[in-house]
């Protein structure tokens, strides 16, 4: 029988905890351990995990004395994994039935398949669900490295607790960047997908919780878009190797990050936020000059022109144009 080892990272997550890991002992299918890694918690976690762990033989418990932060505890929990899968799952989040059982068959009968994702369901701090979708389509399917890649672009179209991984490449590959903080999980999806196929999984296999803690230890807009920048100039740079295409790969990733950053732009303009605003386009710029040559520069350059009272008042117009034209690209306004 496969087995899956699943790694709980968790720091100030004790309210959800048990949630997490019961998601994960009722999966039924492979064989399964867990391991919470308490990141010296100031909460109830150390409770939490002590009855979880007393109550099944399968959980195991362990406690740093000093935070030592996320990047380290899922490393830490890579270097424990011994299963042929793994699976990191940030304790505020918990898994869907049948989640495990759907990873698994797909990668037992696809030994080429480096790990797979699928769809997830995001749960806000109100209690509404919405629904994140894998981008491929409707089916289970198969992906090349490359077309995962290509798919992707500058952006992560991953998320974490659908992620089951083939526990030996990831050894083999090493754990994730201590300098890319907010991008890590991007550069490791990219980095394992240029050593394998991608499975996806077409349907809901976690619950991704967005609230107030995880929030607010989210970058800012010119955060996200130099991390995304180092995630990928990293990964085609230590890849390159592997990669018959990377210099196209480079330039049309940055070119896809450039424009990014010009709708980013665009929306802080409407916002007001006219020094961010400046301050994104030149980002943009210094990723990718040739930006200054699409039709999103120049929207935002007239935009600037009639200054943002004048962009107010003929802005309702203007959507109203674009949304008669069908074939109009629509970037941020």
């Amino acid at each position: 029988m496969s087995s899956v080892d699943i790694v709980v990272p968790c720091f100030r997550y004790g309210q959800f905890l048990r949630d997490c890991v019961e998601s994960v002992l009722a999966q039924s299918g492979p064989e399964l351990r867990v391991l919470i890694i308490d990141d010296a918690s100031p909460d109830n976690t150390v409770e939490v995990a002590e009855e979880l762990a007393r109550s099944d033989p399968r959980v195991d418990y362990r406690r740093h004395t000093s935070n030592q932060g996320l990047i380290a505890t899922a490393n830490e929990g890579i270097a424990w994994a011994r299963a042929e899968y793994m699976l990191l799952l940030s304790a505020d989040d918990y898994l869907l039935p049948g989640a495990l059982a759907r990873s698994v068959a797909l990668m037992d009968d696809h030994p080429s398949v480096a790990f797979t994702f699928g769809g997830a369901v995001v749960l806000d701090q109100q209690g509404e669900r919405s629904r994140r979708r894998t981008g491929v389509g409707s089916r289970t399917n198969i992906l090349s490295g490359l077309d995962f890649i290509t798919l992707s672009g500058a952006k992560n179209i991953v998320l974490s607790p659908t992620v089951v991984v083939r526990t030996s490449l990831q050894k083999r590959l090493g754990g994730y960047l201590a300098d890319l903080p907010y991008a890590s999980d991007m550069e490791m999806w990219f980095r394992l997908a240029a050593h394998g196929d991608v499975g996806v999984i077409a349907a809901d296999q976690a619950v991704y919780r967005a609230h107030s803690a995880n929030m607010s230890s989210e970058p800012s807009r010119e955060q996200d878009l130099l991390q995304r920048k180092a995630a990928i100039e990293h990964f085609l740079t230590s890849g390159a190797a592997r990669l018959t295409n990377a210099a196209d790969l480079r330039a049309w990733m940055n070119h896809m990050l450039a424009l990014e950053a010009i709708g980013c732009a665009s929306t802080a303009f409407n916002e007001g936020a006219i020094e961010s605003s400046a301050g994104l386009s030149k980002l943009a710029v210094g990723i990718d000059p040739s930006v200054r040559r699409t039709r999103r520069w120049w929207f935002l350059a007239c935009k600037k022109l009639l200054g943002l009272r004048g962009w107010q008042l003929v802005r309702p117009a203007v959507e109203w144009f674009r949304a008669i034209l069908p074939n109009e690209p629509r970037g941020a306004d």
